[in-house]
């Protein structure tokens, strides 16, 4: 059939080689998500777009099925899987691709030795949370409630106090010998004490090594033009009120150690969504305040998929699959994956 197995990937799953067809907007944010993300087994190697549309993805789009039906588009859809060693089809459905043509297309691309998945819209919606089940001829998808009270969640809260308490123990040496490089090396307080918000919008104080200059907050008004990610958020890659040490502690991830002490008090987690500035949450949309339903973490999926590399549209995405889809094993997997992201420095400054 042409298809061919790659080498390990996406968290010791088997990659797929994967053919995303589909209308043009469908497989353009299919095809930016998985191509954006390493948390899964899937490659993208083309595209084929149904109609005339342009796609703005940068994959090779060795043809096209029609608006509508005209021959055979399983055979179209073989022949470009064949040329590019596909071993997946990935179907977006819509208007012009749903219902008796996409059972068409299925039909063929089965009896052509191909596999199919079939793009839900519910992007946001982890697998263990959705159970199908049939009814008239319909294929339902059932949407488990996300995790809000029960044994999980009073599990993560032992998990949460019983982990900041050794990690404070543990870590005592270096954080006072990071406490005394911060007094020495630039004048001002050792800690940096912000207001940040909370689970549902309550404020706390934050606690974190001081990496910037003393004056910091009142030179970001002037610094407004060289923000360099979209949204209420401010990254700025060479910001000048850091400090030399600061610059370090950022990229190691070592000045957030403190927010231990948070995790501690209950006003964090160890995991969860980045703790926000109340002036990013006035700024906030609806969709965007439900990042607010869980307690912010030290880390979380935005920790360990780039940070200040990922756009505001991405960050606030990985946190609402975080809120939704959230479970002690994922926790845990996300702790793991922290230390290899904190290692190579990826997307701290």
């Amino acid at each position: 059939s042409g298809a061919r197995r790659l080498a390990r990937s996406g968290g010791g799953r088997t990659a797929r080689r994967v053919l995303v067809v589909g209308e043009a907007p469908g497989v353009d944010r299919a095809v930016r998500l998985l191509t954006s993300r390493e948390d899964h087994c899937y490659r993208v190697v083309a595209a084929l777009p149904v109609g005339t549309a342009a796609l703005s993805c940068e994959v090779p789009v060795p043809g096209r099925l029609a608006p509508v039906p005209e021959g055979d588009d399983a055979s179209t859809v073989l022949g470009a899987a064949f040329a590019h060693e596909a071993d997946l089809a990935l179907v977006v459905p819509g208007p012009e691709l749903a219902e008796e043509r996409l059972r068409r297309l299925t039909w063929g691309l089965h009896d052509g030795g191909l596999e199919v998945s079939v793009l839900s819209h519910l992007s946001e919606t982890a697998a263990d949370r959705i159970r199908p089940s049939s009814a008239a001829g319909l294929t339902l998808l059932h949407i488990v409630p996300p995790l809000r009270r029960g044994l999980q969640p009073a599990l993560k809260a032992a998990v949460d106090r019983a982990g900041a308490t050794c990690g404070l123990v543990a870590l005592a040496p270096l954080l006072l010998l990071i406490a005394v490089a911060v007094r020495f090396t630039s004048a001002g307080p050792v800690f940096h004490r912000q207001v940040r918000q909370g689970q549902h919008n309550h404020p706390f104080v934050m606690w974190k090594f001081r990496t910037m200059v003393v004056d910091a907050e009142r030179h970001k008004a002037g610094l407004a033009e060289a923000n360099e990610i979209e949204g209420p958020m401010f990254k700025m890659r060479r910001d000048p009120r850091v400090t030399r040490l600061g610059r370090l502690l950022r990229r190691s991830s070592l000045d957030e150690l403190p927010q231990l002490i948070n995790v501690l008090k209950g006003d964090m987690s160890l995991v969860g969504p980045r703790p926000p500035l109340p002036d990013e949450v006035s700024r906030y949309d609806e969709r965007e305040l439900r990042r607010l339903a869980v307690k912010p973490g030290l880390t979380g999926l935005w920790q360990v998929s780039g940070r200040s590399d990922l756009s505001w549209q991405e960050t606030v995405s990985l946190d609402l699959w975080y809120v939704d889809n959230w479970s002690v094993a994922t926790d845990m997997g996300l702790m793991a994956r922290t230390l290899r992201a904190v290692t190579d420095g990826r997307g701290a400054y």
